[in-house]
């Protein structure tokens, strides 16, 4: 079997370490800068609401406001996934690569500098609503050639790792969004913050960006890609395809996203809302506990992604689902409770399995698809979950509050959404050790 180390062109004459540092760097910065740009939008979220909305109007509404822009993006993400997904399994995954970093960090890059309510009224959220789709669409195509290229480089008994390496770039990415938020609310006031320290973190993305573009751009495609395209096998229409032979595949590609999704954006986005509202910490408070989590997280993410590599994908995402659980309840009542190291704790604790499920996704769904649709299997499959808990989560989450005025009840959509993931999990097959399917 061909070695899948091994590298095309110029990258022929590297040798494996080399090889994995450059496939390393290119699924970690493309993830870090797409993370980046969505975390600091849901950490910023209580300021942005005072920003872009009527401050006129009620607080809650105001902050729903805005988390409804936040999802605004994830609505396109499915989009995004089938544009550059036909693109990626149609003419290579190394073009797209630095396209979606380009588009991501531009969108991000204008939302700093866009005027705000106070400037031209409502005028201000349609323009961040704008920036926000194609942050979205960016996104949604990121993800499966980010995925897709790293796994068809890694050898069969390292994919695990190798492929938790992009998902530890969205930790990192989280981590890096946070640790700017946090050093902002520590060094300036709550009127500089609103005034002006908010549009820092949206600047700093485009030297971001052009560090991501310029990794990309001197990628070479992968081995299977080229094989494909020598023997003229490259799908014509891979999306028609995905529909007509890899259905079973796209559907638990979405169930065993729905989880991951809805638990990275709790647990890393709007926890810090809830620990400011109804723990009644204060907003430095928050982010530090969130960064905390992250840091926490990212050191556990090679470590489950290796123990999927010795222990198969299978076990580790039924036991982070059944952790999840059987966790949740009792974590958001110590974050109710109002005392912040044992709340600092439980959002470490509820940290860990949402990690393991990062560790364990992109290798267990590269694995689901042949070459000739991977990149646009991963991309929809996973995309569409978070369309429907992703960016929703913290909408749903604070929505849910308000509506049954209970502060557990973040905890019930995280039990529902661990229960889909059990049952997607539960009947899935072990594909670890597996060689790729090019057809």
């Amino acid at each position: 079997m061909e070695n899948r180390t091994s590298a095309v062109g110029t990258a022929a004459s590297a040798g494996p370490a080399s090889i994995d540092r450059r496939v390393v760097a290119a699924g970690l910065v493309g993830s870090i800068v797409e993370y980046f740009d969505f975390g600091i939008y849901g950490y910023l979220a209580t300021v942005l609401a005072v920003v872009f909305f009527a401050s006129g109007v009620d607080p809650t509404a105001s902050l729903l406001a805005t988390l409804a822009t936040f999802a605004a993006a994830f609505a396109l993400r499915p989009l995004g996934g089938l544009i550059f997904g036909h693109l990626g399994d149609r003419l290579g995954r190394k073009r797209m690569l630095a396209t979606t970093v380009l588009a991501m960090c531009a969108a991000t890059f204008a939302v700093g500098v866009l005027p705000t309510y106070a400037a031209i009224g409502s005028a201000a959220a349609f323009l961040l609503v704008t920036a926000r789709c194609v942050q979205g669409v960016a996104a949604g195509g990121e993800v499966g050639g980010a995925a897709s290229y790293v796994a068809e480089y890694a050898p069969a008994h390292r994919r695990g790792f190798l492929c938790s390496t992009v998902q530890f770039g969205a930790l990192g990415g989280a981590l890096l969004a946070s640790a700017v938020v946090t050093t902002l609310t520590t060094v300036l006031t709550k009127q500089q913050m609103t005034d002006w320290g908010w549009r820092l973190p949206f600047l700093l993305s485009l030297p971001l960006g052009a560090v991501g573009v310029w990794i990309r751009i001197k990628l070479e495609d992968t081995r299977q890609f080229h094989n494909l395209a020598a023997q003229g096998e490259v799908a014509k229409a891979p999306v028609r395809e995905l529909f007509s032979a890899h259905r079973g595949a796209l559907v638990r590609t979405l169930g065993l996203s729905i989880l991951l999704f809805a638990l990275y954006y709790v647990v890393y986005v709007y926890a810090s809302i809830h620990l400011q509202r109804v723990g009644g910490f204060s907003p430095k408070q928050a982010f530090w506990s969130t960064t905390v989590t992250l840091i926490v997280s990212c050191a556990a993410m090679p470590f489950f992604g290796a123990l999927s590599d010795r222990i198969g994908r299978r076990p580790v995402f039924l036991g982070a689902t059944i952790a999840t659980l059987i966790l949740t309840v009792p974590v958001f009542m110590v974050m109710n409770a109002g005392h912040y190291v044992p709340a600092l704790l439980a959002q470490i604790v509820l940290g860990l399995p949402e990690s393991a499920l990062m560790a364990v996704a992109f290798s267990t769904f590269a694995e689901l698809f042949t070459t000739r649709v991977r990149y646009s299997g991963i991309a929809l499959g996973f995309n569409l979950a978070s369309t429907a808990v992703g960016g929703t989560a913290p909408y749903i989450c604070t929505w849910l509050i308000a509506r049954t005025g209970s502060s557990l009840a973040p905890a019930g959509f995280l039990l529902v959404t661990a229960l889909i993931t059990l049952a997607a999990a539960a009947r899935m097959k072990e594909t670890r050790g597996t060689a790729l399917r090019d057809s």
